[in-house]
């Protein structure tokens, strides 16, 4: 057999979420030492959860099943019964038992007989407890393939670019070195780190290499993982952020998938939840249109009726302009027809996507989590944003707009740092549009970006977190106390104060915390903002300006001008300059 997926228990290390997991009811206990649930008579454990439902569906569309078996392992005296939850129609019970396990005899149930028509949906275990002293230390759910049968078996090179993490990167190396030798097909996957730090100091052994490199951002270590896989011969590469904790159990389901794959061009993108909130999902797949749209952004993973929601939509849903973060990217090597572009960070894995014609899939339990991105806005990132927005739109045909259409991308990204006051963030995006008509050339010339985090830096004043002092953050509330409704009106007609005499002087000053940071709702009604990050200990305060609003406004105008009229020039060029790039 090939195990598809294991069960996975909660991991101090990773999340504590418990319902993630699993979902008891009656007399239960679980030990994080021995990773063991212990049940009392009567009581119940379901397996209904995101990271333990297997996701028949995708399987099924992606994959070549020889059969489907469900494996139960414990002791005591239980019921164990699989659930098929079909969408649209009633679920339906696949196997029902009462058997005694034991150390040396696990429970196998053989669902091969439903799994022909088992092709939509998820299927998940219940236990019940029949006894006092039962425990439940694992499970999986497996296919009847034999590894000798499948044409070729992927060798898989593990890309995971760092950049003075050292903490961080050689604590996953140290775990991929306690779980290779355990994972059935561990032989053939190896962890390549590309050093852009020249910090990382990471031991090669045959497991493991590391590569130093040029600090050309993650599009180089990402450009530079690629090329090393290539060169020695691997099948299939995954991309890795070297921030993101995760199960192991993410390498051994996206190894199986991707061997068990029916097209050479199925890819695996690993979903994201941020550290803040580890029972929210932040993006389960993404679309690009205008902008990113994470999918199923919000979802709260603790219901699980929202969480088979999510799996059942997932299944279906397919957008044209789909894309998978790098912080857990998976494909084969040889459907590469374009590499990175050299954005230097932000959107190089939006770019990779839509150049190249993946089949991306996203598997249940298959997750980074990650600090928040919100935290991380910069007026940098945020000039690094604007760029790679622009540049999709003129190279791909599916995201294809007028100038005017184009030109909106960077009104919206400068009108929305205008509005919350982040007058150095709005600058920055001006450089970034004004940086993108230079053409395709600039990129290859700031491969680095030296110069321009240079000059970014040099910008910042206000929108610089610092330790928060000893002085006490006043606020000053009235407007922001008003009706929802109203409150957005004041904000839009009035360009949130910009238009109104004095508003400087009577309106708000508030404190937000960084879950209202990259909004514009909450900033409504201010005259100077406060903002605190995750941990509340720094901050930094913006303050409205009608002459820096009015100089940047102009700026952006002036620059619109001269957009639209090289409009047809700019695409042109890029359209060559990325195949040449790339």
């Amino acid at each position: 057999m090939i195990t598809l997926q294991n069960f996975i228990f909660p991991d101090p290390a990773i999340c504590t979420e418990h319902d993630l997991y699993y979902r008891a009811f009656g007399e239960f206990g679980f030990s994080q030492s021995t990773r063991k649930i212990s049940l009392g008579q009567g009581a119940r454990l379901v397996f209904n959860t995101y990271f333990n439902m297997l996701n028949i569906e995708k399987w099924h569309k992606a994959c070549t099943l020889t059969g489907l078996l469900a494996e139960i392992r414990g002791r005591g005296r239980v019921e164990i019964r699989v659930f098929h939850a079909i969408p649209d129609r009633s679920w339906e019970v696949l196997h029902s038992e009462v058997v005694t396990l034991s150390a040396k005899k696990p429970h196998l149930a053989d669902l091969s007989h439903f799994s022909e028509r088992a092709t939509r949906g998820v299927i998940y275990v219940e236990i019940k407890a029949m006894d006092n002293g039962v425990t439940i230390t694992g499970g999986r759910f497996a296919t009847r393939t034999q590894p000798e049968t499948l044409p070729t078996l992927p060798t898989l090179a593990v890309s995971i670019t760092t950049f003075r993490r050292e903490k961080e990167v050689r604590k996953t190396i140290e775990r991929f070195r306690a779980f290779l030798p355990e994972f059935e097909f561990g032989d053939r996957v190896h962890v390549q780190v590309v050093d852009n730090g020249h910090s990382a100091d990471i031991e090669a052994s045959a497991s493991v290499t590391s590569v130093t490199n040029h600090n050309y951002g993650g599009a180089g270590g990402f450009a530079r993982g690629l090329l090393e896989a290539e060169k020695s011969g691997f099948s299939h590469c995954l991309f890795m952020d070297d921030d993101a904790s995760f199960h192991m159990e993410n390498i051994a389901r996206t190894y199986v998938f991707l061997a068990l794959a029916k097209d050479r061009r199925a890819a695996v993108a690993g979903a994201m939840i941020t550290n803040t909130h580890k029972w929210t999902m932040w993006e389960n797949g993404a679309y690009f249109d205008g902008s990113c749209h994470p999918m199923f952004c919000g979802v709260d993973l603790r219901n699980h009726e929202a969480v088979m929601a999510m799996e059942f939509e997932s299944a279906r849903l397919r957008p044209a302009t789909l894309y998978g973060g790098w912080w857990f990217f998976a494909f084969a090597i040889d459907q590469v027809e374009h590499h990175p572009f050299p954005f230097f960070v932000r959107g190089d894995d939006i770019s990779f996507s839509l150049a190249n014609d993946f089949r991306i899939t996203t598997l249940n339990g298959v997750v980074s989590f990650q600090d928040d991105f919100t935290e991380k806005e910069s007026a940098q990132t945020l000039y690094l944003d604007l760029r790679n927005h622009l540049i999709h739109h003129f190279v791909f045909d599916k995201l294809e707009r007028s100038a005017l259409g184009t030109a909106k991308i960077s009104l919206r990204f400068i009108m929305r740092s205008l509005l919350r006051f982040h007058y150095e963030s709005a600058q920055a995006q001006i450089l970034a549009w004004q940086d993108v008509m230079r053409g395709p050339a600039f990129f290859d010339d700031n491969i680095d970006m030296a110069e321009r985090r240079a000059t970014i830096r040099a910008m910042m004043n206000s929108e610089v977190w610092r330790d928060i002092g000893p002085d006490k953050i006043e606020e000053r509330r009235k407007y922001t106390l008003r009706p929802p409704a109203r409150r957005s009106r004041l904000g839009r007609y009035t360009l949130n104060g910009h238009l109104v005499p004095l508003s400087g002087r009577f309106w708000d000053r508030i404190v937000l915390g960084i879950a209202d940071r990259a909004a514009l709702f909450p900033a409504f009604g201010a005259t100077q903002i406060t903002y605190l990050n995750s941990a509340r200990d720094q901050s930094y305060t913006v303050t409205q300006s009608k002459r820096r609003f009015l100089s940047i406004c102009w700026q952006a105008t002036k620059t619109l001008v001269r957009f639209m009229r090289e409009y047809d020039e700019l695409k042109a060029a890029y359209r060559g300059g990325y195949e040449t790039l790339t």
